[in-house]
Parts: C-alpha cells; sequence; structure tokens
C-alpha cells in the first residue's frame, strides 16, 4: 500500500512553484492517503523514544533567536513502528523522487535526511533562510484541527523580505512581510525551495503546557562539499553520524 497520494503529488504544478514569489512554495492537501495519514499519526515515536533530543536556548548563527523543540532525527537503524520504516522506504523510492525532481528543476536525485520535531508553549522559530546545502524541505503536519485549535498559535509563516535582507542576517517578524499563514495540522503539507530570500518561522505558541506540536520534516540536500566532507567523515548532511552508537 502506497502512503503517498500521488494524485496529490502529480498535481502540483512544477513552472508555477519555481516561479512563485517571493520564492517557491506550495500548500499540498492530502498529501498522504487517509488511511497512511491514520496509521503513522497513531504510530509517531514517543517523545520518550531514547533518540529524542531536547533543544532549549541553542545559539544560532547570525544573532538568531533559539529555535527550542525536540528532535529525533533519522538514522539506519533507529528502532521505528512498521509504518514509518515502510514510509521512509517508500521517500527514498523512485517515485518521490521524482516529484522532488520534477517539481524543484534538478536533474539528479537528491539526498534526503528525516527529522520529527515536537515543540511546546513558547517554542517559535525566528525568521531565517535555511543553510545553503538544502535545496528545499518538506513539512508534514501530525496533529488534528480538533487536537490544535487556531488560537494556539503555530502557523508556519511564508516571509518575504522584498529582497531587503541577507541571508546571514536576523530580521524580526515586524521587519518583515507575511505573504502567506499557513496552519500545520491535518492532512496538508508545505514544501517550499530554498532561496537567499526564503524567510520562514512560526511564532511562539500558546499551547497548554504539556501539549506538542507535531511534524514530519525531509529535507532535500544537495550533494555539496560540505556534504561530501561530512560524508568522508561518517556523517549525513545534517552532520550526525549515519548509524546510531551501538
Amino acid at each position: 500500500m502506497p502512503f503517498l497520494n500521488y494524485d496529490a503529488l502529480d498535481a502540483v504544478d512544477g513552472a508555477s512553484f519555481q516561479n512563485r514569489a517571493p520564492y517557491p512554495w506550495a500548500a499540498i492537501d492530502a498529501p498522504l492517503t487517509p488511511d497512511a495519514y491514520a496509521e503513522l499519526k497513531a504510530n509517531l515515536p514517543e517523545v520518550s523514544h531514547p533518540a529524542f533530543e531536547k533543544f532549549v536556548n541553542v545559539r544560532r548563527a547570525h544573532g538568531q533567536q533559539s529555535h527550542d523543540r525536540y528532535i529525533l532525527h533519522y538514522r539506519p537503524g533507529l528502532e521505528l513502528p512498521r509504518p514509518w520504516r515502510a514510509f521512509i522506504e517508500e521517500l527514498e523510492g523512485p517515485r518521490y523522487l521524482g516529484f522532488l525532481r520534477r517539481v524543484l528543476g534538478i536533474q539528479a536525485n537528491p539526498i534526503l535526511t528525516f527529522e520529527w520535531y515536537y515543540a511546546w508553549n513558547g517554542c517559535s522559530v525566528s525568521p531565517h533562510c535555511d543553510a545553503r546545502r538544502k535545496i528545499a524541505t518538506h513539512i508534514f503536519y501530525f496533529v488534528s484541527a480538533e487536537e490544535w485549535p487556531p488560537e494556539w498559535g503555530g502557523d508556519i509563516l511564508i516571509l518575504d523580505d522584498r529582497k531587503r535582507f541577507q541571508a546571514h542576517s536576523a530580521p524580526s517578524f515586524d521587519e518583515l512581510e507575511t505573504a502567506a499563514a499557513l496552519r500545520a495540522v491535518g492532512n496538508a503539507s508545505l514544501i517550499f525551495a530554498r532561496t537567499d530570500h526564503s524567510w520562514h518561522g512560526v511564532r511562539p505558541l500558546t499551547s497548554p503546557e504539556g501539549v506538542l506540536r507535531k511534524l514530519f520534516i525531509v529535507t532535500v540536500n544537495a550533494n555539496t562539499w560540505q556534504v561530501k566532507w561530512r560524508r568522508l567523515r561518517g556523517k549525513d548532511p545534517d552532520g550526525y553520524r549515519f548509524r546510531l552508537s551501538a
């Protein structure tokens, strides 16, 4: 059974995506089949998973604020529920990679990395552009609209700097225009390409204590010299060891 809804992915027009302002992005409704979404959501890794890491007050470059969250970074050998293992196998397969090549306008297969991001009350994502090795990011949402009402925040903001800021800087939300605010709930996803002006962020969550906003992130990496150097040192594009320590 395929997890991805290829009718929804095939409906994303590559030319329209690549020419969208202020940078390439697309909101995809129902990127997963209904049964697949329900199965993956029911089998999300628990935050108690030993490989989850909690990041708080981690210094970021260029004066940007800390992006607090729990992160579970996928590596071969990671203990996962069966549906998630099968889903990642599909994401690494030819049909999804073909979707990425078509939409992003690239020739070679990219290198994918995968992470689960769980955030709590007060967490935010300050405006930033991603690292240059990243071609794109595909974000899948794993809280329902019933579980996460709009007043708790958590919208992913597509931000427009009108070409006024360098990527290696730290503008505030108030210095950028909001081109779109996307509710990160339900069987939906966001894919966006990295540019020197692909500013995005999330304002602080106002959810109750103990409630987590859950995302699954596919990072689409180019085979840059940095990526090649990390591979020579036994690391993936994000700088993690390929396999968990025994």
